[in-house]
Parts: structure tokens; C-alpha cells; sequence
């Protein structure tokens, strides 16, 4: 008898350490990535970098035949739909969080310029109880953004512009939205939230300005703040990364959010 007791005694503790085992494949169920998955992939056979651009797009969307290595797709149960009040879902990429807006049936699908070597994307639900994390590993030949500028804000149904202005005065923003030196504006989101993203593989050396323009939407005269996201060198030893908020007060509201050096 005390054999049997004790055996059912060291049993139960491995019951519980399954159970606890269990529980995060629950959590993650909720929230599905079909795109990018993990592991291993050679996705380009070129050095070209590809920062789409998608126009017009009233919220972050793809284009039909779009890439599955150069996009972020999938689901999210009970999400939060369009329109309706509270944050939207986070969508986390190489550690840089930015909203994820999903459709009527908890669907999401963006474009993202993925480049060679390590990346890991995270999306979390609205209510940050649930969460799907993938990291990979891109063997291709594509190069990354030695510049990445992201922008999102707190507001839906507003639309928020991207300018970023090169050191020789290229003015990237919705109406010229490809610039030299590899520099692209990846969409123009009118319904809230954002993300607008620029990218450049081979970026002027010098300062470069960002601003962010109240464009409409709303009533016109909430405020909103703004964040801008800055990242040097991604993937590399030297990679960098700055955040700076900004409140935007109503509509034409246009403000200078930071300028930086390239060198």
C-alpha cells in the first residue's frame, strides 16, 4: 500500500507539470500566423530589396499574388472588429511593436519587407491575452533596410501621414512615394492606427527629418498621438532603435517629430 501511495504521489506533480505544459498551447490556439512560419527558408535570389508599395490602400492590406515570404497573415479569434471601440491587436516585428488591424471575421494580411538573416514576428491579441510568436531565419540574398521608418497612431478612423525628408531634400510621403537610394513608402492607411513604414537600403548619408501631418478623418479635433519609430542598421551589431511620441491636436496639425543622422 505505501508503495502504491507513493508512486501515485510522485505521479501527480508530472500531471500537474503536463497540464501546465498544455496551457500555453491553449493561449496560442487564439491567435493563428499562416505567414511567416518558422524555421528555415532561402526566399530570394537576388541582393534586391523589396519594399512594396501598395496605393491606395485605405487600411494596411495586399496586393492579390503578393509574395507569402514578404507578408504578415493570419487570424485572430474574437478580435476586436473595425469600428468598434479599444485598441487594436499588436503586431511585434524584429521587436518593434506596431497596431494590427483585423477585418469583420478576426483576419489580418500586411505587406512586409523581410530581409536576410534573423527576424521573429509576434502578434498579440487586443486584449494582450493571447499571442503567436514566430522566429526564421532568411538564407536568400536579399539585403536589409539599413533605414526603417514606422509610424502608427492612437486614434481610429483618422488619417495620419508619413514625411520623411533625405539630406538632399528627396520628400518621401503618399504623392511621391519612392525615393533615390532605394527608399519606398509602403502604404497610405486612412482609417486609423497605421502602420505607414519607409524603408531604404542605401540611405543618404546625412540628416533626415521626419514630420507627421493631422491629414482628416475623425471629427477633426480629437487628439491624437503620434509615434515614430526609428531603426538603423537592422539585424546587425550595430542596429539601433528610437521612439518618439507626439500629440497631434486636429486636423492640418503638421509637426516636425525628429530629424537624425545617417553616416
Amino acid at each position: 500500500m505505501s508503495m502504491f501511495l507513493k508512486k501515485t504521489w510522485v505521479g501527480f506533480p508530472l500531471l500537474l507539470t503536463l497540464i501546465s505544459a498544455i496551457g500555453p498551447s491553449t493561449v496560442h490556439a487564439q491567435v493563428q500566423l499562416s505567414h511567416p512560419t518558422g524555421g528555415w527558408r532561402a526566399s530570394a535570389s537576388s541582393g534586391a530589396f523589396m519594399q512594396d508599395v501598395n496605393y491606395p490602400a485605405s487600411r494596411v492590406n495586399l496586393r492579390e499574388g503578393a509574395s507569402v515570404s514578404a507578408q504578415i497573415s493570419g487570424h485572430i479569434q474574437q478580435a476586436r472588429k473595425p469600428g468598434q471601440a479599444g485598441a487594436p491587436a499588436q503586431l511585434v516585428v524584429n521587436g518593434v511593436p506596431m497596431p494590427l488591424e483585423t477585418d469583420e471575421s478576426g483576419q489580418f494580411a500586411r505587406p512586409y519587407a523581410f530581409g536576410a538573416g534573423s527576424n521573429s514576428v509576434q502578434v498579440r491579441s487586443a486584449d494582450g491575452q493571447h499571442s503567436r510568436r514566430v522566429q526564421f531565419i532568411d538564407q536568400g540574398h536579399a539585403s536589409r533596410a539599413r533605414l526603417r521608418v514606422v509610424l502608427n497612431w492612437d486614434s481610429p478612423g483618422t488619417d495620419m501621414d508619413l514625411h520623411v525628408i533625405s539630406p538632399s531634400g528627396q520628400h518621401c510621403f503618399y504623392a511621391n512615394r519612392v525615393i533615390g537610394g532605394g527608399g519606398a513608402l509602403d502604404v497610405d492607411v486612412t482609417t486609423g492606427y497605421g502602420p505607414e513604414i519607409f524603408a531604404a537600403t542605401n540611405p543618404e548619408r546625412g540628416t533626415w527629418q521626419v514630420y507627421v501631418n493631422y491629414f482628416g478623418g475623425g471629427d477633426g479635433a480629437s487628439l491624437t498621438t503620434a509615434q515614430v519609430s526609428i531603426i538603423t542598421a537592422e539585424g546587425t551589431p550595430q542596429e539601433t532603435q528610437r521612439v518618439q511620441r507626439i500629440p497631434l491636436r486636429a486636423t492640418g496639425d503638421l509637426q516636425q517629430v525628429l530629424s537624425f543622422a545617417v553616416r
